[in-house]
């Protein structure tokens, strides 16, 4: 039985179907008994005391986001269960991006038996090519069974790694690839013409996404965030709206401005969005790769 995750929240008045979907949301508990630290992070790394699921659900709830694709924490390694224990109990609300270690034998096994908790994806750190290479062996049995299983691999990733991710979609063109926070473009307050069009160039993979997300750290890092206005268009025209999924990166982003900053730069800021593209970016995609 999944341990009780604290506060219930009220039934949506309307059909999971019809609601937002947030694709990308990070959960961490004070309950150290239960749910350990991983080796390396003391309490005093939490960002805030804790975050769970009704205090997202609470925050969706309020901006007619019904669903939520959870993304493991770093806090915890590749110990999944506070994860997979917040689906358990929220099986229609929750689905899971989980970190494995891709160094392990036969990292496919895993990524399978989690498939059956409701895991849809792997986070991918790709931020330091020295000690992360993209072209270790574990790292492409992933995608091997990725492109079997249709689990996505889900990049955290800067710019330059770019290209090397391309490889990848080169060699295993059916594994569906999901990049982060529009490759974390303009975090130090400029965005470049040669990174946007580094992402840009992913589009050519059909089986690639691109997460609008982490407005708060990107750009000028102020809302509306009309500012990523020029981003994103060049990423619409690029993948088309079916391949593009907003997320918030809560609680990160609650830490710097209200949950309505995030999904309000889609929802009212966009003018070259119409109505069906904005419902693929804030629904339609997500639903199509993680709650199918």
């Amino acid at each position: 039985m999944p341990v009780d995750l604290e506060n219930d929240v009220e039934p949506m008045v309307f059909g999971l179907d019809k609601g937002y979907i947030d694709a990308h949301v990070h959960l961490w508990t004070d309950d150290f008994s239960k749910y350990p630290l991983a080796s390396g992070f003391t309490p005093a790394d939490l960002a805030v005391r804790r975050f769970m699921p009704a205090d997202i659900l609470a925050k969706a709830k309020r901006n007619g986001v019904q669903r939520v694709v959870l993304v493991q924490m770093s806090y915890y390694g590749f110990d999944n269960s506070l994860m997979l224990d917040a689906i358990a109990r929220y099986p229609s609300r929750f689905r899971g991006i989980a970190v494995i270690d891709v160094d392990a034998k036969e990292p496919g096994e895993t990524m399978r038996r989690l498939a059956g908790s409701h895991v849809r994806g792997f986070r991918i750190m790709a931020l330091d090519p020295a000690a992360r290479p993209l072209d270790r062996a574990g790292l492409k049995k992933m995608f091997q069974c990725g492109a079997t299983e249709n689990l996505a691999m889900c990049f955290l990733t800067s710019p330059e790694f770019l290209p090397g991710i391309g490889s990848l979609c080169d060699e295993f063109p059916e594994t569906p690839v999901v990049i982060d926070h529009m490759a974390r473009i303009g975090m130090d307050g400029t965005i470049r013409s040669n990174d946007v069009d580094a992402l840009c160039r992913l589009a050519k993979y059909p089986r690639t996404m691109v997460k609008i997300s982490a407005f708060y750290a990107l750009g000028r890092k102020q809302p509306p965030h009309d500012d990523l206005a020029p981003l994103i268009h060049s990423l619409v025209t690029a993948f088309g709206p079916s391949r593009l999924m907003w997320a918030s990166d809560a609680p990160f982003q609650l830490m710097h401005e209200s949950y309505r900053d995030s999904i309000g730069l889609v929802r009212e800021w966009l003018p070259f969005l119409s109505s069906s593209d904005k419902d693929e970016i804030l629904r339609g995609s997500a639903e199509k790769l993680f709650f199918r």
